[in-house]
Order: structure tokens, then C-alpha cells, then sequence
């Protein structure tokens, strides 16, 4: 599965460096997403899923999942 962020389009709830933080990360100053990996962290591909149906901004894709 491949992932890619919409860092304009991100409301920096950080749902997703919650789920999966072995994958996402937050900007220090904006809050915004910062993807660390175009794919998941070993482990970590349903907490990624997670993170795609719970962004509220809908910021996070996967294609070939």
C-alpha cells in the first residue's frame, strides 16, 4: 500500500500520529501531518487504514491497499 498526505488540506487533529505513529508525525510548528514513510511501518498497515477513515480532513490516502 502506498500513502500520501494532503499537508494543505490537514486540520492537525493528530488522529493519525496516534494510530500510527510509527508513520505519521506532526509538524512542530504547524501541527500538520509529516509523513515518514510512503508505506506503512512494519505493523502498522490496519493503523494506518484506521488513520485514512478517521482523519477528519480526509488528508491521508492509500492506493494499493
Amino acid at each position: 500500500m502506498k500513502i500520501t498526505t494532503d499537508t494543505d488540506g490537514c486540520v492537525a487533529s493528530g488522529q493519525c500520529v496516534l494510530l500510527a505513529p510509527g508513520t505519521f508525525d506532526q509538524d512542530e510548528d504547524t501541527g500538520t501531518v509529516v509523513l515518514l514513510s510512503e508505506e506503512p511501518a512494519a505493523g502498522e498497515e490496519e493503523a494506518v487504514r484506521q488513520s485514512e477513515l478517521t482523519c477528519p480532513a480526509a488528508a491521508i490516502r492509500l492506493s494499493g491497499a
